[in-house]
């Protein structure tokens, strides 16, 4: 069953690209006493998620920090070489954090998976985003198609 408004989210281990390689980080690192701006694209390089998705979090930066919100955070199942790069060719520096969840157990355990293998992506995640207040959802928006409803100005109001 997927994860809704008011749930408190499952712990879990992402990975991003540290000093000295890859590392794990845990969703009470991202999440615990902070507000958190989430949302998963279902892979990196891909066009609506590097034209569109993406750059509407990077763009609207300052006017997100700007309503309290501690991190913006943008996981994808890939794994964090591929977060890592994409993130740097999009220039996100360290405005966004980017994680990696390569072989989808965040995804699936907050049941948002995506069956991409008619397209040869495999298991992926659904396009999202969500507003995460001390490890509780207190906004959900899910994409079916396109990027609309989980994109900055959405998820943030701006």
């Amino acid at each position: 069953m997927a994860i809704k408004q008011g749930d408190k989210l499952p712990a879990g281990k992402f990975r991003t690209m540290g000093a000295e390689g890859p590392k794990e980080i845990s969703t009470d690192e991202i999440f615990k006493g902070k507000k958190v701006i989430l949302f998963s694209v279902p892979g990196a390089f891909t066009p609506t998620c590097s034209k569109q998705h993406l750059p509407s979090y990077l763009n609207n930066y300052d006017k997100i920090k700007a309503q309290g919100v501690d991190t913006i955070a943008c996981m994808a199942v890939n794994d964090a070489f591929v977060m890592d790069a994409w993130g740097k060719d999009k220039g996100v520096g360290n405005k966004i954090l980017m994680l990696g969840d390569g072989n989808g157990e965040f995804t699936k355990a907050i049941g948002l998976e995506l069956d991409g293998s008619k397209f040869g992506l495999g298991m992926r995640g659904k396009r999202f985003s969500m507003v995460v207040n001390d490890g509780t959802v207190e906004k959900l928006n899910i994409d079916e198609s396109g990027y609309n409803l989980s994109s900055a100005e959405a998820t943030c109001g701006i």
